[in-house]
């Protein structure tokens, strides 16, 4: 019999041998942001349905400059996440055809990101318009 020890594959580190894992390992990872911000949302409700005094609390919370810097890295990576998004919808989607043409995977992220500029910018006007 042959005393041959079993071939172990080692995992550490696997993903940072290829620039297309990297890439989608720190995709993956930013939804943990987005976890984050929805959490923060959770709590502003929770506050809300106990009351004024603890929804005002929790609004002087937000205003806190490590609530701000916290919010500002949260925008940085939720933006990020949703730009590797965009990129990869050429890929996922089936292919759109217009005039007999593929759509360039370009054209599709360029319309992807236009899309959520466009919708964000209406929110922002439609919040300023209710609050004002």
């Amino acid at each position: 019999m042959s005393k041959r020890k079993p071939y172990v594959r080692p995992m550490e580190g696997w993903w940072k041998k290829n620039p297309f894992y990297v890439e989608y390992v720190i995709h993956e990872s930013t939804a943990l942001f987005v976890i984050a911000y929805a959490i923060v949302l959770l709590v502003g409700l929770v506050r809300l349905s106990q009351g004024e005094t603890y929804w005002n609390d929790w609004l002087a919370a937000l205003k806190s400059p490590v609530s701000i810097i916290f919010h500002l890295i949260l925008l940085v990576a939720i933006a990020y996440h949703a730009y590797t998004w965009f990129k990869i919808m050429p890929i996922t989607m089936p292919p759109v055809r217009i005039g007999g043409k593929k759509l360039a995977p370009g054209t599709i992220i360029a319309g992807g990101l236009t899309a959520a500029v466009v919708a964000a910018l209406g929110l922002i006007a439609l919040v300023g318009r209710i609050a004002a």
